[in-house]
């Protein structure tokens, strides 16, 4: 009895690894694997190319009717005029710095969670020019199936978004406030 159940447990055992095996399961996973590496490095050329400023070569890396939901003044559409926001965004703060926390990937979104450090060089980022400044943001990038990003979000600190408002509104919008209500 006992050898008929270690033969039963070990046919099972060889069924269930040879399941995991299966050619089609790991070329796809294998094609999974590959098109989120290839989203990861397209996201970190992207992010070098907003520290360096040098934006010339993002065709390889965004389509070309790309969408950033995230823009400075409101939604971006097309790869030139991303690319044009990504260089006003170097010359805003030529000192930043990212790090990042962390990033998944898959073949089709890119998550990463970055640390930006840096001072502001214009007033554009509503902070005065001369201002240090800390934040963190959660980017989160579409993929198509050769590679390119196709939209981009952000999703920031609230505590960040009110340090850059503050600074927007000279620090006096509580004050007016407060006056009115007495």
């Amino acid at each position: 009895m006992k050898r008929y159940l270690f033969v039963v447990a070990a046919v099972i055992g060889y069924c269930c690894m040879s399941c995991n095996t299966n050619p089609a399961t790991s070329a796809g996973s294998t094609r999974s694997n590959d098109a989120a590496q290839k989203n990861l490095e397209a996201a970190h050329a992207v992010n070098a190319a907003i520290l360096s400023g040098n934006v010339s070569n993002l065709d390889s890396f965004i389509a070309s009717d790309a969408v950033d939901h995230a823009g400075m003044a409101g939604e971006i559409k097309g790869v030139d005029s991303i690319k044009a926001e990504l260089a006003k965004i170097h010359n805003m703060s030529a000192d930043m710095k990212s790090e990042t926390i962390k990033e998944l990937a898959d073949s089709e979104y890119v998550f990463q969670w970055m640390r930006y450090t840096g001072t502001a060089s214009t007033a554009d980022m509503g902070m005065p020019v001369g201002t240090k400044y800390d934040i963190t943001a959660i980017q989160v990038s579409k993929f198509n199936s050769d590679g390119k990003a196709t939209e981009h979000w952000e999703f920031m600190q609230p505590a960040d978004m009110m340090k850059m408002m503050q600074h927007n509104t000279g620090g006096t919008a509580n004050k007016k406030d407060a006056t009115k209500n007495k």
